[in-house]
């Protein structure tokens, strides 16, 4: 009792298409674990020195050139960028910085507890030395028309 079986003989093996499509799955796992590494270190990045800004209605400063910042910690220690400097080394460093560019974008960042007269005593350093472009920086207030970038900017 032989029984055939249709297209069951060795000679008749269905051959399969080769698949042509991409799969994407990995690349698309990949590119998710890439965003939240980004999204995690970006704020890390930013500025190093950590001070309690005020709040403030103003819009943000559109520019293309990476601005310098001199920080004001609650302590009154001035930093430029991220390193402690003396007040009377605030001007050449500038210099050596901003390689005597006088309209280069200088962003002061002074923290809350910090009495206003340092602060207006770094800025009038920094205007005194020629330099024009001198902001101040402070976090938008929940309420108001800031911008929502993070950071709201006034010019003096």
């Amino acid at each position: 009792m032989a029984v055939q079986l249709q297209g069951g003989g060795r000679g008749s093996r269905m051959r399969r298409r080769p698949m042509s499509d991409i799969n994407v799955t990995p690349l698309v796992d990949v590119m998710l674990v890439l965003l939240i590494v980004f999204m995690v270190t970006a704020p890390l990045l930013t500025v190093g020195v950590q001070v309690d800004l005020p709040k403030t209605q103003a819009a943000a400063i559109q520019g293309q050139d990476e601005p310098l910042s001199i920080t004001i910690d609650s302590k009154g220690l001035v930093y430029l960028q991220e390193t402690p400097v003396e007040l009377d080394q605030l001007v050449p460093r500038l210099q050596a910085i901003a390689k005597g560019a006088l309209d280069r974008r200088i962003f002061v960042r002074g923290d809350q507890a910090v009495n206003y007269g340092k602060v207006l005593e770094v800025m009038g350093v920094v205007n005194a030395a020629g330099y024009t472009k001198v902001a101040l920086i402070g976090n938008p207030s929940q309420g108001g028309s800031g911008s929502g970038s993070g950071q709201a900017q006034r010019r003096r």
